[in-house]
């Protein structure tokens, strides 16, 4: 089980110096790593592997020697992201012919890098309040929990604001699921009431404000009246970056205060799985669906659940809002009506809760032969980490489908 702990970091004036001189050649290499593998393919039809690269990167180190101001395994690591960059173009090109809406995005050059990664331990030693980097030094962090697994990577980043984070990837053993014992519930994602639970719990939303929004709009003004290039325009730049941040931090602390007593009220949370890239094109609601998160707060669902003895369960969102919870009689309801009344056994019920209800239900009474369509998502279990999940394990997914009743597990 992988989990990633994340820190405030607080290099000196230096420091700061080395990191960006850093950055800017970890960008130059990036870019010239892109144009020998595009040369390569254009001479041999061959895509430029990795361990090629790995060995250009040794050669060009001799005649440019100030890429040998990067530790080896930085060097490393951005010829690993080129590497990823055309294997997520193939990967693109191929769902493009399966018929999937997506956009294929060749590989670009980079105007800039803002994250430095140490894949192997022999480039930085941890300590308790600071991390010595090689290259650039001791550098103090903010440690507010402590590391518990196998250290795997450390990544220094640079924010838009000028601040600057270190996220450090560990290894934990894996451990069965246990089941907290609690009740189940369905809950119904929406945009001013929040979220809407089975059990007649309605939780509002914490939506930015018209204050917020006006500062951020003063903010944009500024830039645009400064002379691009100038230093006062770098300001402004910086100013308005730091207040989006602080109002995404406000939005992301609200939502794993939501996810976490969530996950540790139920031993059940059935959820829809919104294709949510599709209803942003609605442009009446877009920026309120987009400030919403809603595919964050259920990143930190599944994440945050089985650590908490909760698995999370992802259903088919079609018609759970037109459907009777107690008859079963779909209908039609337009987005104001806000009450649920049923055409044919009169019942009258709040339509998120009712459609919460419906999700809860349908989680429930899925059988084994579709379990795989109603895109049932297991947790990894990623217990105190900023990271989403990865594959589900096959233990975790037994777990969530014998939570649900959904299918036999044999003993």
């Amino acid at each position: 089980m992988k989990t990633a702990y994340k820190y405030r970091a607080y290099p000196s004036k230096k420091q700061k110096g080395i990191l960006n001189r850093q950055m800017f050649l970890a960008k130059e290499l990036y870019n010239l790593l892109l144009e020998k593998s595009k040369t390569y393919y254009k001479e041999t039809g061959k895509t430029l592997t990795e361990y090629r690269m790995d060995v250009w990167i040794t050669q060009i180190k001799k005649e440019k020697p100030e890429f040998a101001e990067l530790h080896s395994q930085v060097l490393q690591n951005v010829s690993k992201r080129v590497s990823d960059a055309y294997r997520n173009f193939f990967r693109r090109c191929k769902e493009k012919k399966q018929g999937k809406n997506v956009k294929v995005g060749f590989p670009r050059y980079k105007k800039f890098v803002s994250s430095l990664t140490y894949p192997q331990t022999n480039g930085f030693k941890i300590e308790k309040k600071n991390v010595e980097l090689s290259r650039i030094g001791r550098m103090n962090f903010v440690n507010h929990k402590d590391i518990e697994g196998k250290v795997k990577t450390l990544t220094i980043k640079k924010t838009k604001s000028q601040e600057w984070y270190i996220t450090i990837a560990v290894e934990k053993e894996d451990k069965s699921f246990i089941s907290n014992s609690k009740g189940k519930v369905g809950i119904d994602l929406g945009i001013s009431q929040y979220v809407a639970l089975s059990d007649n719990t309605i939780i509002q939303n914490a939506r930015i404000t018209k204050h917020q929004r006006n500062h951020a709009r003063v903010l944009q003004q500024n830039i645009s009246r400064k002379k691009k290039g100038s230093n006062n325009r770098k300001k402004a730049v910086v100013r308005f970056a730091g207040y989006s941040e602080h109002i995404a931090r406000i939005r992301q602390d609200t939502l794993h205060k939501i996810s976490h007593r969530l996950v540790n009220s139920y031993s059940l949370i059935a959820y829809e799985d919104l294709e949510i890239p599709n209803m942003v094109k609605n442009h009446r609601y877009a920026r309120s669906i987009e400030e919403c998160s809603w595919g964050s707060f259920t990143n930190y669902l599944q994440y945050k659940a089985e650590s908490a003895g909760c698995a999370v369960v992802g259903v088919n969102p079609q018609y759970t809002t037109m459907t009777c919870s107690n008859c079963g009689n779909i209908q039609k309801i337009s987005i104001s009506q806000r009450t649920f009344i049923c055409e044919k056994c009169s019942m009258r019920k709040d339509r998120d809760i009712n459609a919460s209800i419906n999700i809860l239900n349908r989680a429930l009474n899925v059988q084994s032969s579709n379990f795989d369509s109603y895109a049932v998502k297991a947790t990894e279990g990623h217990s105190g980490s900023q990271a989403c999940r990865d594959n589900v394990r096959p233990s975790a997914r037994e777990a969530v489908a014998k939570e649900a009743g959904t299918i036999r597990v044999a003993s």
